[in-house]
């Protein structure tokens, strides 16, 4: 059942990051056409400012879903609402903080942007913009962690396609009604509001969650402030490129930055859903004290994953600057063709996309006090990387700064998750990623001879990535193929047991 959930789970992130990646390409699309890249830069921009008080979130919400894990084995529901009402109560606390911190980022941040826009524009924008994240903390967080640690996050992911879908459809009416772009953000605002409030119905009615005289009000949920100090440090060096530009740049740069970014985020939200509709399974087997089990399917996961990021961010190398070149054709307000800031970018979340797997592990082992070093070091060096380099080098110095903090980081994880969760030689995850390495090498020296069509539209862009795409999965199988036999047979062997699981299902219905 567990491997059944997991695909449930997988399939739902996929379709819910494939509605995210179309959001994603529509809106900033429609924002820069209608509206100027100055204001796309300047949405981006306030978006990432709020995305700071996400840092106290997600910091908890890994160790929230570390500790339910084991209540949730042995249903042991005393423990699980024990665990929701602290959760609860911390999350409100939040939701109060945010609106501290909104106050704060009216009064300062517009006199970042002051010369391009007035006071008061600015603010209704901030204001706006922060309203479905208010609701997210006040309303549902805790309910979408809970469905995620039961292995339901795919419950998670209808209502979040849902809300998607809506909000894409209202901005493009809006926009082509000619609605300003405060209406427009304020809509779509509207309908992520409503998101968290359906979440926790359904939880609460589904699981009857009730906080009653059985509820351990004062329980503690351990390595909590472990885990929030480890991802504030995470955050702050997430959102670190936008925040130095926006300081030291003109903000179209942030528009530029902002458009790359669409390419890479919508590789690393693939690879996201995969990762997060997998983690409460690893959790339930580290639960269950399962290593020999948990060794083996890690390793058919880590081949299984590192294929698809093969694939994408080799792709992603080649064809990177064509997709902005055509994405940003009409558009004379800003320079977006730079092709080393792009393979630069593309290259700092690769290196992302080979950590994942181990910090998944470590999330779901609950190590946060463990790691929280690492952490910190990989947002100073970041920081200190970016400031210095970006003045000379301008977008290129902050891509810098970003590899160099990842590559640090991405070493700690290796090395914490093989001898301390998998109990397993460091050099196996070391020869895997020579092979990543040389398969990404293979593939773009490929393509690099490979006589491709004039990327003037899309559909000559789609012909060429289509042809890149071919050439890297012919590539990557030969490797999966030549090296990991053992891990193909075993994965193979986990499919056929899951259709086997439904096919009783059907029958039983």
């Amino acid at each position: 059942m567990r491997s059944k959930k997991a695909i449930y789970n997988i399939i739902g992130n996929l379709v819910l990051q494939f509605v995210i990646i179309i959001y994603g390409f529509i809106v900033p699309r429609i924002i820069i056409s209608y509206f100027g890249s100055e204001v796309n830069g300047l949405i981006s921009s306030i978006t990432q400012f709020l995305a700071y008080i996400s840092l106290l979130e997600s910091g908890f919400g890994p160790v929230l879903m570390a500790a339910l894990y084991k209540p949730i084995s042995r249903r042991d529901k005393k423990e699980i609402q024990s665990i929701l009402y602290q959760s609860e109560r911390f999350f409100k606390s939040i939701a109060s903080i945010f609106i501290i911190y909104i106050i704060i980022l009216c009064i300062l941040y517009p006199l970042l942007v002051s010369k391009s826009f007035e006071t008061f524009y600015t603010i209704s924008l901030i204001i706006i913009i922060s309203a479905g994240t208010f609701a997210e903390y006040f309303f549902g967080i805790t309910y979408k962690l809970y469905l995620q640690a039961e292995q339901k996050s795919y419950i998670v992911s209808i209502i979040q396609i849902i809300t998607y879908i809506l909000s894409v459809i209202s901005v493009i009416v809006l926009a082509y009604l000619g609605a300003s772009i405060h209406l427009i953000k304020l809509i779509s605002g509207i309908l992520f509001v409503l998101r968290p409030i359906f979440q926790n119905i359904y939880v609460k009615k589904k699981y009857n969650i009730i906080y009653d005289e059985n509820t351990d009000k004062n329980y503690d949920i351990k390595q909590k402030w472990d885990g929030l100090a480890q991802h504030i440090a995470s955050v702050i060096h997430s959102n670190t490129d936008i925040t130095v530009l926006t300081i030291f740049c003109d903000i179209s740069m942030v528009s530029i930055y902002s458009v790359y970014y669409l390419v890479v985020k919508g590789i690393k939200a693939i690879l996201q859903a995969i990762s997060n509709g997998i983690d409460a399974t690893f959790g339930n087997i580290i639960a269950n004290g399962e290593k020999e089990n948990l060794k083996n399917k890690f390793s058919v996961f880590e081949l299984f994953y590192n294929s698809i990021s093969i694939v994408a961010f080799s792709c992603a190398i080649v064809l990177i600057v064509p997709f902005v070149t055509i994405y940003t054709i009409g558009v004379t307000d800003a320079n977006y063709i730079r092709y080393s800031f792009g393979i630069l970018l593309v290259i700092s979340e690769y290196i992302w996309a080979v950590r994942q797997p181990y910090n998944m592990l470590i999330k779901v082992a609950g190590h946060f006090k463990e790691t929280r070093i690492g952490a910190w070091i990989e947002c100073v060096s970041n920081i200190l990387i970016s400031v210095i380099l970006v003045k000379k080098y301008g977008l290129i110095g902050v891509a810098i700064g970003t590899i160099v903090a990842m590559l640090i980081r991405t070493i700690e994880f290796i090395y914490h998750s093989n001898k301390y969760i998998l109990g397993r030689p460091i050099l196996e995850s070391i020869k895997k990623i020579i092979l990543i390495i040389l398969e990404t090498i293979i593939i773009v020296l490929i393509c690099k001879y490979i006589p491709y069509l004039d990327n003037i539209n899309y559909v000559n862009w789609i012909i060429n990535a289509l042809m890149t795409l071919l050439i890297s999965l012919l590539v990557v199988i030969s490797f999966d193929f030549m090296f990991f036999k053992s891990e193909l047979k075993s994965a193979i062997s986990i499919l056929k047991k899951v259709i086997k699981v439904k096919k009783k299902c059907q029958n039983i219905l």
